[in-house]
């Protein structure tokens, strides 16, 4: 199959009929990738046509989606809304032509045929009772104004084309509904709109998702009555649920938005994205999107469904989080750690939902704990989010893994001071020994190492896990939490001393 123009130029072109999600915006960045591998273009098209499934707010979640993953594109946003002449323009000429013909058939009979022929177990199909209607005829009914449509006369025989993932497929013209090109209101549907305007904007490359593979020979049917050479045809495989059934909300699907609500990363969505149905033919998984570009290429992309493995996500998602500068990974939690109401912005300020990183008013940025009305810096904030840095999987998690560094007291069990068959009156003796050690130490030394230095006689006397097994459920109140000492590190003498004579009070012995 031959293409229209030597430049490589696809095209994004989504229905603004409710936020992008994931099956959506895979397209796009498969497209976005071939374009940008080959110096080519990145075309994005609005198909807005179907005026009753347009949802309020859908155009701007869709630029939105492209702008945070940074799909940018080189052209557009084209709307099909805004080019009717040019649609009702070549389905006259197809009229003409006799490729086309007009349908007065109603809503009610159209209903009533399909009704028939499922019940005769056969597929629903136009029974082309419009086609023999005589001029005369189409010219009374226009006069009287009676609605119609457009519609395709399919040709006998069959259509073959070959698709750059699925190699050649054929189809049975018989087999091949008479579709409309141009609704009774005048718009156009999306197999008219679609080829005019692919054809009309030099597409090169159409790749798209595999549940348009039944409508290509409808459009390289209609390419050819409009005498136009087609463009090549690349059909990604099915997004498939743990299940192995087609992706859908049961499966936990959402929006791209909803990801970034969710604490994902652009450069993780977008490196996740990519391996469902592209085979990089190696054992690595992590690509920056600058490596995708180099070795992105159609041939590497399967036939068969890719699976949607939310735990795959959530473990590329840690690997880039592992990789952020901490200033930046602050920056981004920051947002949650308000919105779990832990702190707050110690000056009014506007705040963006997701703040861009500037180290430079990072320095004086104060923030409130809500619950001690403690003022913290941004320097303080690091030092939180870094114990945590490398245990995260996403970012709104931060409020969960760091609770017991925003409040005033911990909830929690005795049992959980205690260290395997320790007893109680060893566990509170233990934490009584930790509190005059950690008395003793200067708050020039309260650090990591100054800590290790002051308790290492007292775990050589009692025990590794004697010692700081108390010490940090008593810092924590957690089973899982980072080490005692750098959590000591960050609330300082005063709190964990503090904590550790809570945590004795709570040991009531007989």
């Amino acid at each position: 199959m031959s293409t229209q123009n030597s430049k490589i130029r696809v095209r994004f072109a989504p229905s603004p009929t409710g936020e992008p999600h994931i099956g959506n915006i895979r397209s796009a960045l498969f497209n976005w990738l071939f374009a940008r591998h080959h110096n080519g273009e990145f075309i994005l098209r609005i198909e807005d046509t179907d005026r009753n499934r347009i949802v309020e707010g859908s155009l701007e979640k869709i630029l939105e989606s492209l702008k945070w993953l940074g799909l940018d594109y080189d052209e557009g946003p084209y709307f099909q809304s805004e080019r009717l002449d040019i649609y009702k323009k070549y389905a006259e000429q197809l009229l003409k032509e006799g490729k086309a013909y007009y349908c007065f058939c109603t809503p009610e009979r159209l209903k009533k045929m399909r009704q028939a022929q499922t019940a005769k177990k056969q597929a629903p199909r136009y029974d082309r009772l419009c086609l023999s209607l005589s001029e005369k005829e189409i010219k009374r009914n226009i006069a009287a104004k009676i609605p119609y449509t457009i519609r395709l006369k399919i040709p006998e025989g069959k259509t073959k084309f070959k698709d750059l993932i699925h190699g050649e497929v054929i189809f049975q013209n018989k087999e091949i509904d008479d579709q409309i090109l141009l609704k009774s209101d005048g718009y156009p549907t999306y197999h008219l709109a679609n080829v005019i305007d692919d054809h009309l904007m030099k597409i090169s490359h159409v790749i798209r998702g595999e549940e348009w593979l039944s409508s290509t020979p409808k459009h390289i049917i209609l390419y050819q009555a409009l005498n136009w050479n087609p463009p090549e045809f690349a059909h990604l495989p099915i997004i498939l649920g743990p299940d192995k059934s087609k992706l859908s909300k049961r499966h936990g699907a959402a929006s791209v938005l909803e990801y970034r609500r969710l604490g994902y990363l652009p450069k993780a969505l977008i490196n996740f994205m990519v391996l469902l149905g592209w085979n990089p033919k190696t054992e690595r998984e992590i690509f920056s999107p600058e490596e995708l570009i180099e070795q992105f290429s159609l041939d590497k992309i399967q036939k068969s469904g890719a699976v949607f493995n939310i735990q795959k996500l959530d473990w590329i998602n840690g690997q880039y989080i592992r990789k952020l500068d901490l200033d930046k990974l602050t920056n981004f939690c920051i947002p949650y750690l308000e919105k779990a109401e832990l702190i707050e912005k110690n000056q009014k300020s506007k705040k963006p939902n997701y703040p861009k990183p500037n180290k430079n008013q990072n320095d004086n940025l104060k923030f409130k704990i809500k619950k001690t009305d403690e003022i913290v810096s941004f320097e303080w904030l690091k030092s939180v989010i870094f114990l945590e840095q490398e245990r995260m999987k996403k970012l709104s998690e931060i409020g969960e893994l760091t609770e017991f560094f925003f409040v005033d007291k911990l909830y929690y069990e005795p049992e959980l001071l205690v260290w395997k068959k320790t007893s109680f009156s060893e566990t509170k003796e233990n934490l009584d020994e930790i509190e005059k050690t950690l008395y003793n130490v200067k708050n020039a030394d309260f650090a990591e190492n100054g800590l290790k230095n002051a308790l290492k006689d007292l775990i050589n006397k009692k025990g590794r896990g004697e010692i700081l097994w108390p010490l940090r459920a008593a810092l924590s109140g957690r089973r899982a939490s980072p080490g005692p000492y750098e959590i000591a590190q960050v609330l300082g003498k005063e709190k964990v001393l503090k904590r550790i004579r809570e945590a004795k009070k709570k040991i009531k012995l007989p």
